[in-house]
């Protein structure tokens, strides 16, 4: 899959996506010491500086350096928009003019931050719309974390003593994280760094279709807390919704689901995500299947009522239908939650987030909006 370059058209290299140990690396190939790594990176992700003027602690000769050989490049904000429960919506542009949506969802003393991997998604998941825009491409370490990076920008100055603007960070936008793995784990590194956002291992989530060699490998190089997009109880339903399903089974995914947890070094559950899509997938013969599967896999299920959009003919489930869902699986010992429903009117809640760029799978053209249907 196509990449978004670390440099740009001047060869100068976008610090904001350097991992600490790809900043230190950097400084030594400038014939520095490491420990201005430290200087940079909070300068950086905890002050939002891109101007390496104002980096006072950092020698003149050095800014001067790295004003010719570096930047601090963030997207492009081009709206900022909030829904009427408080949801806050950035579309932000990202190179070659693509852009990509990040939203906000406070409730109480938390904050959680739900930012896109890639520029549209390759998966095509039957209750998305991201999916049904097609794919463009990768998006880049620095276009990920500039997603946080951009977002704190705007409550700058802020007091670090109390709660953070964001606490919580979740890559459940736009992409499959895992097919982007380098750049999502460079990202999630920076996100849990001291030196940059200093966000706890248990507040970032990252949340998959089911990659499974990608969740295989993920064990090896983070140990941030995992959702897995299941939606659906057997693999002849999911293989409807989830298309991957039919390269990666249940089975396969529960078990790689299983080696993950397995190798935290704390207890740590899974969240399993189930979109509720009335006379889909929300019976009380799923609920006990669901169940069952899941028996012994260490997790909390969150249910998600559908959120509509044009290119769909799914309903949401009925409140009813949702609440006898979740008394079944209360019954069989699961911790259950239902998502309340965020940011739909400005096209913010989970499903919605579509942004603006060019279909390289030319998938978006086999859609047509529900409201172009002529009668």
């Amino acid at each position: 899959m196509t990449e978004a370059r670390t440099t740009n058209t001047e060869g100068k290299v976008n610090l904001l996506g350097l991992s600490r140990r790809k900043m230190e690396q950097f400084f030594v190939d400038l014939g520095e010491k490491k420990f201005r790594a430290s200087q940079v990176m909070k300068w950086i992700h905890q002050q939002g500086v891109d101007d390496f003027s104002a980096m006072s602690n950092v020698s003149k000769t050095l800014r001067e350096r790295l004003a010719e050989v570096a930047e601090i490049r963030g997207p492009e904000v081009l709206l900022d928009e909030y829904s009427r429960d408080g949801t806050r919506k950035w579309i932000m542009r990202m190179a070659e003019g693509n852009s990509i949506e990040t939203v906000l969802i406070p409730d109480g003393d938390r904050a959680t931050l739900c930012v896109s991997s890639q520029v549209g998604c390759s998966l095509d998941c039957t209750f998305c719309s991201t999916g049904k825009r097609g794919f463009n491409r990768n998006l880049s370490a620095a276009e990920i974390i500039g997603q946080v990076w951009a977002a704190l920008r705007t409550f700058m100055p802020y007091d670090r003593t109390r709660e953070k603007p964001i606490t919580n960070v979740v890559l459940m936008g736009m992409g499959e994280p895992l097919l982007n793995f380098d750049n999502v784990v460079d990202a999630m590194d920076l996100m849990m760094d001291d030196w940059a956002y200093g966000i706890s291992k248990r507040r970032v989530t990252l949340s998959t279709s089911g990659v499974i060699p990608a969740l295989e490998k993920l064990g090896e190089v983070t140990d941030v807390s995992l959702a897995i997009s299941l939606h659906a109880p057997n693999d002849e339903l999911r293989d409807q919704l989830v298309p991957i399903n039919r390269k990666y089974p249940i089975h396969r995914l529960l078990e790689a689901t299983r080696g993950y947890l397995s190798g935290l070094p704390d207890r740590r559950r899974a969240t399993i995500e189930y979109t509720m899509i009335s006379g889909v997938n929300d019976q009380p013969e799923h609920a006990r299947e669901l169940a069952e599967i899941l028996r012994d896999v260490p997790c909390k299920i969150n249910l998600i009522p559908f959120n509509p959009f044009p290119e769909s003919d799914f309903r949401r489930s009925s409140n009813n239908a949702i609440r006898r869902f979740q008394d079944i699986l209360n019954q069989q010992g699961y911790v259950v939650t239902v998502r309340t429903t965020r940011g739909d009117d400005i096209d913010a809640a989970c499903g919605q987030l579509v942004g603006q760029f060019e279909d390289r799978t030319r998938r978006s053209e086999r859609y047509i909006p529900v409201h172009q249907h002529v009668s």
